[in-house]
């Protein structure tokens, strides 16, 4: 089972200053009261202590007053007691927490007494292990190549409704609306749904593991052919060893990979430069006159492409105004011929000759079988002009590719250059080069072993193909559409039970859209165009609730918390202030959503604790019999206790 809140805990910044708030696990907790008594800051505080990257309070006297917080966590035989320290004055949030395992009933620890040692993220995966997470899943990420390994931070994502999203018609769970959070909520999902299985997920990972292995191989394959041109270190160090008189300067031509390692090898087993006329010219002169070239050909290929398809774009706007000027004179083909007449139109409707249409028409047609013919001469043409485009693009990208291998090589010597010209003895100038081609020898070493390359690979090829077979027997994507199917059928009574628009269609949670949709006769209508503002609550409530009875009842690794920031508001106006009282239909129409709450922990005996924080305070008692906290102006009840704010701060 996992976690629940026992109390939230505040330590002010003065000794002795501490103030807990205890909550009922298991059942309804009500805290209502005046606005700005510190209500919201609730949500906030258990957000901070359980890991949050961010500081999500609000400004304010809990800001102002308090120096740390801590939250209590409560599961079947086991407590967790959890404090984090406020942000200090221009300094970042805190790093670290203090996290302490406490027996059962156990009160919070004097401030004094904790030790804030464990790193964020040490405290991340505590606190998911304590939620019940494995954390050896991972699962993919919507969106982009990578895993996620599910963590207490994405369990929140149902637990939470803050004010700005309890009823809100765009997004249907806490912290959809910012950025990125939407494809990771859609890649969790089927974890905390159960859908995903530890044996999947370690599928799933093998699999990627296994390709991108694979991709490394063949990149190494591709390179160790020996048609594979050589590179620009290579053909730098080529260059370098016939300037230090280790090769003769006749063996410059080679350019294949194979080629030039083998030369370099022979330049690797001569002792010392080699006697003979050489007269090699600068190479960096020799480069950079190459390299003008090749920037000269890609020059003119780029102009060759330009001119070409300026030449396409042309035939394509005489192709349609001359398709559309053929469509025109095709209506001759309605003239008909008397052959017994020589050839003589006739009329298409009453057949009579038209004498006089005869020889335009014979004018017209030859026009058209011109016309034709040019359009079939173009239409042959165009294929070979784009089949000259393609090949032009393809010589492009060659040049592109060795004026990239000519500026490495060009970097290559000028920095040998630099170190060369500092040795005045040949001996000692060959020796530094032939380290230099020992040194690149040994890391291209396995270019020498293709076959047994290629066996790793069809290895992993077969090691792939084996995965995926196991995968497409997977049931994820089956369990997740059963799944949903029934949790749908929970959202469709309760909405149902609170009376709501269009309850009587299908209503599906929309797990792509990350919205509730009604499938009705005239189409799917999403929770946005699904009315007022209560219809927005209610289909909140609906969903999250169900939610959680899923989660319960099948014992899926999500806090059994739910907690509501105000879902009275939208009975108010916006600018509502003081004691709030609502009209009788409001009233009925927000009890029916705590009625709805105490029907689900009914249904959980225990496995689910709804903490809802409220302006509103009813006589009903569906609500007055749960109020745990009250805090009023009045009597000075507050999160942050009247004694802890100076008289002339109040």
């Amino acid at each position: 089972m996992t976690f629940q809140i026992q109390a939230v805990t505040i330590f002010g910044k003065q000794p002795g200053q501490v103030h807990t708030v205890p909550f009922n696990p298991g059942g309804l907790n009500i805290v209502t009261g005046d606005s700005r008594r510190g209500k919201s800051a609730l949500l906030t505080i258990i957000d901070y202590c359980l890991a949050s990257s961010d500081y999500p309070v609000k400004s304010g006297k809990v800001r102002e007053y308090v120096s740390t917080f801590a939250i209590t966590l409560v599961k079947p035989g086991e407590q967790l007691f959890v404090a984090r320290r406020a942000p200090e004055a221009k300094k970042g949030v805190s790093a670290v927490l203090c996290i302490l395992s406490q027996t059962p009933g156990s009160p919070p620890p004097p401030l004094e007494e904790l030790r804030f040692v464990t790193p964020r993220d040490v405290a991340k995966d505590l606190l998911s292990d304590f939620c019940g997470i494995d954390r050896n899943i991972r699962v993919p990420a919507v969106g982009r190549a990578t895993l996620i390994a599910p963590s207490v931070r994405h369990a929140l994502f149902f637990c939470f409704q803050a004010q700005n999203e309890i009823a809100n018609e765009d997004v249907l769970f806490h912290s959809q609306g910012e950025e990125w959070r939407p494809n990771t909520i859609r890649g969790v999902i089927p974890y905390f749904l159960g859908a995903t299985d530890r044996e999947q997920a370690l599928l799933r990972s093998r699999l990627r593991l296994a390709r991108r292995d694979l991709s490394d191989h063949e990149a190494k394959l591709a390179a160790a052919s020996n048609l594979a041109p050589a590179t620009g270190q290579a053909q730098a160090l080529l260059t370098e060893a016939i300037e230090a008189h280790l090769l003769p300067p006749t063996t410059g031509g080679e350019s294949n990979a194979e080629g030039v390692l083998h030369l370099l090898r022979e330049a690797l087993l001569q002792r010392g430069p080699q006697p003979g006329p050489y007269g090699l010219d600068d190479p960096l002169t020799e480069l950079r006159a190459h390299r003008a070239e090749l920037r000269g050909q890609a020059s003119r290929a780029r102009v060759r492409i330009a001119e070409l398809k300026t030449t396409l774009a042309e035939n394509g706007d005489f192709t349609d105004q001359a398709n559309e000027q053929r469509a025109r004179l095709a209506t001759l083909g309605l003239l008909k011929r008397d052959p017994e007449a020589s050839g003589i139109a006739q009329c298409p409707v009453c057949d009579s000759p038209v004498r006089s249409a005869a020889a335009t028409a014979i004018a017209l047609t030859t026009d058209l079988l011109h016309l034709q013919g040019d359009l079939h001469s173009i239409g042959r043409n165009t294929p070979a002009i784009e089949r000259m485009i393609s090949i032009e693009e393809s010589q492009l990208q060659e040049l592109h590719s060795e004026l990239a291998r000519n500026q490495e090589e060009i970097n290559e010597v000028s920095a040998a250059s630099r170190t060369l010209d500092q040795e005045p003895d040949d001996v000692r100038r060959a020796a530094i080069v032939q380290g230099r081609i020992s040194l690149y020898l040994d890391t291209v070493a396995q270019l020498s072993v293709g076959p047994r390359m290629e066996d790793r690979t069809e290895e992993l090829r077969t090691r792939i193909a084996e995965l995926e077979t196991l995968l497409s027997e997977d049931l994820q994507g089956d369990r997740l559409t059963s799944f949903l199917s029934l949790i749908n059928q929970e959202i469709r009574k309760k909405a149902q039970e609170l009376a709501l628009e269009h309850s009587g269609s299908l209503i599906r949670l929309d797990v792509n859209r990350l919205t509730v949709v009604a499938d009705t006769i005239e189409g799917p209508v999403p929770l946005k165009d699904m009315g007022s503002g209560d219809n927005h609550l209610g289909y909140h409530v609906a969903t999250l609730l169900s939610l959680h009875e899923w989660f319960a009842e099948n014992d899926n690794p999500v806090p059994g918390v739910l907690i509501l920031d105000q879902p009275s508001q939208v009975y108010f106006p916006p600018d509502h202030v003081g004691e709030e009282v609502l009209e009788s239909d409001d009233r009925i129409l927000l009890l029916n959503i705590f009625k709805a709450i105490h029907r689900t922990l009914r249904r959980l005996d225990g496995k689910l604790q709804v903490i809802v924080m409220e302006h509103a305070d009813l006589e009903d008692p569906a609500f007055s019999d749960y109020v745990v906290h009250r805090w009023r102006r009045s009597d000075g009840q507050a999160l942050v206790p009247a004694a802890w704010i100076p008289p002339e701060a109040d």
